[in-house]
């Protein structure tokens, strides 16, 4: 059985940082592409950031990058997302998801593509 469990969500002040986890289980890990998505009330869901299978490359939405960086551990099963320099427009649920990866150095941006999804961290920015 995949699983996919996000943590380290929660509130923080505009400027403030946290880190995202998400361990991975039932899949081999290190074959998969990974990716962040979040979603905020009333929006559809977005990319954030996705990093390649090797862990080689990575790829970031426009309001995210500078800010954010993504990174894996496949020793540990586990995809992190480094929030920094919060904005409250942050404020969503963040995903994370795995693809099933055919080729080591691709990343994937669109939502479609992902074969499994986490069951979501809220992460709110308060001004």
């Amino acid at each position: 059985q995949v699983q996919l469990v996000e943590s380290g969500g929660g509130l923080v002040q505009a400027g403030g940082s946290l880190r995202l986890s998400c361990v991975v289980s039932g899949r081999t890990f290190s074959k998969d592409a990974m990716g962040w998505f979040r979603q905020a009330p009333g929006k559809e869901r977005e990319f954030v950031a996705t990093i390649s299978a090797n862990g080689e490359n990575t790829y970031y939405a426009d309001s995210v990058k500078g800010r954010f960086t993504i990174s894996r551990d496949n020793r540990k099963n586990t995809v992190y997302l480094q929030m920094n320099s919060l904005k409250p427009e942050d404020t969503a649920v963040y995903y994370c998801a795995a693809k099933l990866g055919l080729t080591p150095g691709t990343v994937w941006s669109r939502s479609e593509l992902y074969n499994y999804w986490g069951q979501g961290a809220q992460v709110t920015v308060s001004s």
